[in-house]
């Protein structure tokens, strides 16, 4: 699958708080969504960023967050079996929180580029094609 994006976390909630790199992701979203092409995010993730947005700006924060990604061109996917063997994996090696392993997993598995700032993705840089944000 080449050219396909990965999002994880970290890539999306930059975006959402008007963080640092959340431009580059809001590039990147506008690009997918002129080609057709949605960015790849796990639900792991999706369930991530709900948790951050609730935690710290509030469940009305959240229903807003979850309106707008409806709009968003990313394409969510359910960790299965297979995912999550080669998220475990991911997990034992790097010592990665679940979310980022499956978000590395996904990555992996598609053939794509990571989209992250988290630091602790300096590890799988010989794993996987990382774009950092900046």
């Amino acid at each position: 699958m080449s050219g396909a994006i990965v999002l994880d976390s970290y890539a999306l909630l930059a975006l959402l708080r008007d963080e640092a790199g959340g431009e580059m992701v809001a590039r990147i979203l506008e690009r997918a969504g002129q080609r057709d092409q949605p960015v790849q995010m796990t639900e792991v993730n999706y369930a991530e960023v709900q948790y951050v947005v609730r935690r710290k700006d509030g469940e009305a924060a959240w229903a807003s967050v979850a309106r707008e990604l409806g709009a968003v061109p990313i394409e969510f996917h359910p960790v299965d079996r297979r995912l999550a063997e080669a998220a475990a994996d991911f997990k034992t090696r790097f010592r990665l929180s679940l979310a980022d392993a499956c978000a590395a997993a996904l990555a992996k598995e598609r053939r794509a580029e990571l989209v992250t700032g988290d630091p602790e993705f300096k590890a799988l840089e010989e794993e996987l094609k990382i774009r950092w944000l900046t």
